[in-house]
């Protein structure tokens, strides 16, 4: 086949797609199928609406000590991350701290991380990755308490919750610049 042969295909390929996709009532959903088009309702959105910025606006209640969390890092972490979040088979949780500036930069929650608070919406999000979103609040505080004193960022005593955790000032804190802010 010639190449303008294959150009003219692609094109009145192209034009149809184009054609199909403008004609289509965009405004009603489709009768039948799976589900799609069709609207997303406000619980919908709250459902998964559950970003937490470093500031800790929409910090769930709920609270975790170290000692809980590691009970729930044992049960649910240690498998991917190892004994004490030093990794293996997944990457180490713990360790790196001035580390950033070598050839051989060692990233984790203490010296990588910006804020707790980010560590609290990624785990709440992502963790176990075998089964997202299935740790409660409470949990989800603990094992953040736990691997920060892993990371002695702080004491065996703390205990997490929506007031302590934005108050923990991450090692790395101020090695990320801030574009959403507007002074």
């Amino acid at each position: 086949m010639s190449t303008s042969n294959r150009i003219l295909i692609c094109v009145a390929t192209a034009s149809l797609l184009v054609a199909c996709a403008t004609s289509m009532n965009r405004s009603q959903a489709p009768s039948h199928g799976p589900n799609l088009g069709r609207v997303v309702s406000a619980q919908d959105i709250t459902h998964w609406d559950i970003s937490i910025p470093p500031i800790g606006t929409g910090l769930p209640p709920g609270s975790g000590s170290v000692k809980q969390g590691e009970a729930v890092y044992i049960a649910k972490c240690q498998a991917c991350h190892g004994d004490k979040g030093i990794g293996k088979p997944a990457e180490a949780l713990v360790g790196g701290i001035g580390t950033l500036t070598s050839d051989n930069p060692v990233r984790t929650i203490g010296s990588y991380w910006p804020y707790a608070t980010t560590l609290f919406d990624y785990v709440r999000r992502a963790m176990p990755t075998n089964a997202p979103m299935s740790l409660s609040d409470h949990e989800v505080y603990a094992v953040s308490a736990y691997l920060l004193h892993l990371n002695g960022i702080v004491p065996e005593s703390a205990v997490m919750d929506a007031q302590s955790l934005p108050k923990v000032q991450m090692p790395n804190r101020g090695g990320f610049v801030d574009y959403s802010r507007k002074d």
